[in-house]
């Protein structure tokens, strides 16, 4: 039962780093959309932006309606981070007692 559940965290850890990368993706790409780097008018930049935003908009939408507004400045990505590394230690600290 243990080798089960020792690999079924190991799934979820290495999902959750997964998502950990996706959401420094999504921070990397506001900031090139802002800045104009990126064109948002080409079709394979549009649908990779509307990836990025599928995947991490649903964590992210109650950590802004928590957290202060500070103007142009988005900290729940930082809160994400700090939650996801929380759950990763969490985790790991179960993984090695079992």
């Amino acid at each position: 039962m243990s080798v089960i559940l020792n690999t079924l965290i190991e799934v979820v850890l290495i999902a959750l780093n997964l998502y950990w990368y996706v959401i420094l993706a999504s921070v990397i790409v506001s900031w090139l959309v802002a800045f104009g780097v990126i064109n948002t008018y080409n079709s394979a930049v549009r649908t990779i932006l509307d990836v990025i935003y599928r995947l991490t908009e649903p964590a992210l939408r109650p950590l802004r309606r928590v957290l202060p507004d500070f103007g142009n400045v988005d900290l729940s990505p930082i809160a994400l981070w700090l939650i996801l590394y929380f759950i990763i230690r969490v985790l790991e600290q179960v993984r090695f007692s079992l």
